[in-house]
């Protein structure tokens, strides 16, 4: 019982704090949880499910994500704000 209770209050605090281009999609860090998804949809449910941050920092790759397996160096930014405009943030 007192496991599974530090187990759910981790989880609660693991917020998706880093995201970074990979492989055409976007890889979201939450806590020592590592998420990934290429769809707006994907992107915005593990958004819903897990919570951001106050502030969500980004690595390099989402400047030059042309490099990561976009068609352009937006693409990432933009997968980024259109699951954050699906999930209401």
């Amino acid at each position: 019982m007192y496991t599974s209770n530090i187990i759910e209050r981790e989880r609660k605090m693991a917020i998706i704090d880093f995201i970074s281009a990979k492989k055409g999609g976007l890889e979201m860090r939450a806590g020592t949880e590592v998420l990934w998804s290429d769809t707006v949809d994907g992107i915005a449910l593990a958004i819903l499910d897990f919570g951001i941050g106050t502030s969500v920092m980004g690595s390099s790759t989402m400047d030059f994500a042309s490099e990561e397996g976009f068609a352009t160096d937006m693409g990432a930014m933009k997968l980024w704000k259109d699951a954050l405009e699906r999930a209401g943030v």
